[in-house]
């Protein structure tokens, strides 16, 4: 962690352009971002830790790039553009660095310094790319936007600004910082305002995460949903005592929709009181919205808060953009200002799909995300457009079922997608992980939905599963989910042919 933090301000002086990888993607994925975006250097450690997994040894990763791990210099048909590889020696003694040659050790390199002359910082420029952030991958695969000096700086301070953020806070970051989470959110909203930050462990681990606020005295915690749910589950089963916390005030709650039973439990639980939410996206640097620690309780739980300083949203018609949406109706949001991206880089057809001008000529980051507005300026984010279940010709929102659910003491973790139906073009599906050691039945869960909710949107499948396919950031990845149903009902079609 340290590592990736001098490496970041080290690359942002020089005005060279950072691409933080996802560690999660495997030797092709890796090659194929290189590639794309005609690397000149990597820098990597020997291992990738990943959460719930044993660690991956980069060895491998690296013969799929290099000619010969044995030659003195790097040579690479895959990444013709590599100049230079810097490994980093994180594995405790488990994996040999010694044996490969073409690489530098960031030790080596860090030392080195002492004897070269200081660096004369080019002329930067505020416009300038600096950083590329590949998008996570939720709704689809990956794309990376390009992202400026001025867009993540300024940023991070207004994030740092409604946090109310001082030298004398400490901030506890999990989320991994090859996301905007963790190196926007967390380096330049604390480096703006001269916080302290902690990072507890190099993949996420919610027993570290616990015992590095008690340790830290941490005063803010970061999260998505289902980091802080993993950390709730250890304080109830006592897996980590509960003390230690007094400390905790603020913190930031993002990455995905936040069930409001969830808000709630942060509350009372880990004394977050004062806890924000932020909306946003890779293309917009990342936050366009945020609450702050004194709105009213009831927007802190049912919004994303009101737009940050100097950015500007509307919501439209999906189908028609240059249509805006009167105040209340539900519609795209669509974000402009410093904050958004240049464009997804090497990408042109794939950057005019989001990024279009308005009639005066006002660039605008079409979100993707269905949203409402109130008169106060307060945004209301319903769910993913393309996430969207419309059941005989109604649309059902996932959120409104994933919160109703998550409400019941038996579930701890519920996401909620659609399937095909023969009668009503789609249905609703939940894949349900229960609390430890307790029973609960499909008609029960349906019972629950059916008295607090419409009828339409009590879930017609009922999927148990222990755990979701997630991002490396933690986000769940739906339209995996959606493959994974389509492969139960096609299975559940085909048991029943052979019945018949």
């Amino acid at each position: 962690m340290v590592i990736g933090q001098q490496a970041t301000y080290a690359i942002f002086k020089i005005g060279a352009i950072l691409v933080p990888l996802n560690p999660g993607f495997n030797a092709p994925q890796v090659v194929a971002a290189l590639a794309h975006l005609q690397a000149s250097h990597l820098i990597i450690g020997a291992e990738t830790h990943l959460p719930r997994k044993q660690p991956r040894e980069n060895i491998t990763l690296l013969r799929h790039i290099l000619l010969d791990l044995q030659a003195t210099n790097v040579q690479s048909v895959v990444v013709p553009s590599l100049r230079q590889i810097v490994l980093v020696d994180n594995s405790d003694g488990r994996v040999d660095v010694s044996k490969v040659r073409s690489v530098s050790l960031y030790d080596d390199v860090l030392h080195s310094s002492n004897t070269i002359r200081p660096f004369s910082a080019p002329g930067l420029a505020p416009h300038d790319i600096i950083n590329i952030q590949f998008t996570s991958g939720t709704t689809s695969l990956p794309k990376a936007a390009c992202l400026s000096h001025r867009s993540i700086l300024n940023n991070g301070a207004s994030i740092g600004d409604r946090m109310l953020l001082t030298e004398k806070d400490i901030i506890c970051c999990p989320p991994p910082l090859f996301h905007c989470f963790g190196c926007i959110l967390g380096y330049m909203a604390t480096a703006t305002h001269g916080s302290s930050i902690v990072f507890p462990s190099e993949a996420f681990d919610p027993v570290a995460v616990l015992k590095s606020v008690q340790k830290e005295k941490c005063t803010a915690l970061y999260g998505v949903p289902t980091m802080f749910l993993a950390e709730l589950e250890l304080l109830q089963n006592g897996t980590v005592p509960y003390e230690g916390f007094q400390y905790l005030r603020t913190g930031i709650a993002a990455g995905s929709s936040i069930p409001a039973e969830l808000m709630r439990k942060l509350h009372k639980v880990l004394n977050l009181t004062e806890l924000t939410i932020c909306y946003g996206m890779t293309e917009t640097s990342p936050v366009s919205c945020m609450t702050t620690i004194d709105d009213p309780l009831d927007k802190r739980i049912d919004s994303v808060g009101r737009l940050l300083p100097h950015v500007e949203a509307k919501v439209v018609d999906p189908s028609i953009r240059s249509q805006v949406l009167p105040v209340g109706q539900r519609g795209e949001l669509a974000v402009s200002g410093y904050l958004v991206m240049k464009e997804y880089y090497g990408a042109a057809e794939q950057t005019a799909e989001v990024l279009a001008a308005d009639g005066d000529g006002k660039l605008w980051m079409h979100t993707g995300d269905e949203a409402e507005m109130d008169q106060e300026g307060y945004v209301k984010i319903t769910g993913r457009i393309k996430d969207i279940i419309i059941r005989g010709g109604e649309n059902v929102h996932p959120l409104e079922v994933e919160n109703c659910l998550l409400a019941h003491s038996k579930i701890r973790e519920v996401s909620v997608i659609g399937l095909p139906d023969e009668r009503y073009g789609e249905v609703v599906a939940a894949f349900i992980i229960k609390q430890v050691g307790v029973l609960i039945t499909e008609q029960e869960v349906r019972e629950w939905v059916k008295e607090r909710l419409s009828n339409h949107l009590i879930p017609k499948y009922i999927f148990w599963t222990d755990n979701y396919p997630k991002t490396a950031s933690g986000k769940i990845q739906k339209f995996k989910l959606k493959e994974e149903g389509m492969g139960f009902l096609q299975a559940g079609r085909r048991i029943q042919e052979q019945v018949i």
